[in-house]
């Protein structure tokens, strides 16, 4: 049998696109901030392809970009409706907030291109800010004012370590450049994304990095919760009690004239929950005014609330940060458990239950953990004031704190504009 000298394989008939594994699934792909914008101007390489992969197959054939808006907002309503009724009848607490949340984030990443309007989430703010200010009471001012050591001690301790983390990834270039430092600031998403723009950070990147520890922190929350204290009264049995016309108004009026006063007029960060917070507790500890919140208004919000965290998880966005997701999990959940040890701690020097103490250290989304408490049978008031303190002192000091760290790493670490 004589030997054959081998031939050509013949080429596929397969277009070369097709033969070509998708770049998004490619090891080590990295994106820069230049190559994708909100205006839509050049998307990431891998957006470019006819087909991308994310974990979820089903999910990534999924595109509701091209229905009409009325179509793709009764779908999210529907969507949420199932899914909140769903963790209400499982006794999942602040189902009211993880329902609509989950639901705007599986659809955001089916392209649905939905989002909330700004005044409508500051709007959504004042409430919630209305909702804190009411669990406020002479008694719990008066402990805030006897354990003001714990209250301070426990706040910056979670700052400063949100601040080693963000140092250490930040040095060791795990992100790039000073994307790290906004995005593990504990609080204070929306000011930090703005401010790390002019650093030259990847805000795509900080934005993920702030809402999914909101997300989780609002999952472990809810799911601690679930497990270790029954949940409180079901909302809806109270939904529609009688309740003063002329109080629900001016309790109107504070909320969102207070929010917009703040976010509008007065340009304080994060003012549309600390300002009708602040009235609200003067208020009603003065015995002014006691404000009307019926259950059914805090639902509506709750669920504008979970529809703003979750509606920002866009396909763009998540394939943005593919390649760095277990960095961004384990930072979070790194920083995550170094609040639960601060929890143990403060558990037994403020003489609280531990899951009081977990929401109350819990970092970020003073919103989402404030609803958690308010559906738990735990310390809310407790919870609610040191959430206010972390989040007067994170506005306060977080941008200062996360500039004074970009800038000494600026001068120690090359950037890619000084390297040409």
């Amino acid at each position: 049998m004589k030997w054959k000298k081998p031939t050509d394989k013949p080429k596929s008939s397969k277009p070369q696109q097709e033969r070509e594994r998708p770049a998004a699934v490619k090891r080590d792909t990295r994106i820069s901030p230049a190559e994708e914008s909100d205006s839509g101007a050049t998307q990431p390489k891998f957006v470019q392809h006819s087909k991308f992969y994310l974990p979820g197959a089903i999910i990534n054939r999924l595109n509701f970009g091209s229905l009409p808006w009325t179509l793709r907002f009764c779908l999210l309503a529907l969507v949420t409706t199932l899914l909140t009724l769903g963790l209400y009848l499982a006794h999942i607490p602040a189902a009211l907030l993880l329902g609509p949340m989950i639901s705007a984030i599986l659809l955001s990443l089916c392209e649905i291109r939905l989002k909330i309007d700004s005044r409508l989430f500051t709007a959504a703010q004042g409430i919630i800010g209305c909702m804190i200010g009411r669990a406020i009471t002479p008694d719990i001012l008066h402990e805030m004012t006897a354990d003001w050591p714990i209250f301070i001690g426990g706040v910056v301790s979670v700052i400063i370590a949100a601040a080693i983390i963000g140092y250490i990834l930040a040095k060791k270039q795990i992100l790039p450049g000073t994307t790290a430092i906004w995005g593990s600031a504990p609080g204070g998403a929306s000011v930090m994304v703005l401010m790390a723009e002019s650093y030259g950070a990847d805000i795509r990147l900080v934005a993920v990095m702030q809402y999914l520890r909101v997300v989780l922190v609002a999952l472990a929350g809810a799911l601690l919760a679930h497990f270790v204290a029954p949940a409180a009264a079901p909302i809806i049995a109270a939904s529609f009690l009688p309740f003063s016309l002329s109080g629900f108004l001016i309790t109107l009026l504070i909320a969102f004239g207070g929010a917009f006063s703040a976010r509008y007029m007065l340009r304080i960060p994060a003012g549309g929950l600390l300002l009708p917070f602040i009235l609200i507790t003067i208020l009603q500890n003065t015995g002014l005014f006691f404000p009307i919140l019926p259950p059914w208004l805090l639902a509506i919000f709750y669920m504008i609330i979970g529809w703003n965290i979750g509606l920002r998880f866009t396909r763009a966005i998540c394939l943005h940060a593919l390649a760095l997701i277990p960095v961004l999990l384990l930072s979070t959940l790194g920083l995550m458990a170094i609040c639960g040890i601060f929890a143990v701690i403060l558990s037994y020097v403020a003489n609280v239950d531990l899951l009081t103490a977990y929401l109350a250290t819990s970092p970020g989304g003073a919103d989402s953990i404030s609803i958690i408490a308010a559906s738990t049978n735990v310390n809310m008031p407790f919870v609610m004031s040191y959430q206010s303190v972390r989040l007067l002192l994170v506005t306060l000091t977080g941008p200062f704190i996360a500039t004074s760290i970009a800038k000494y790493l600026r001068k120690k670490i090359p950037q890619p504009a000084d390297r040409q």
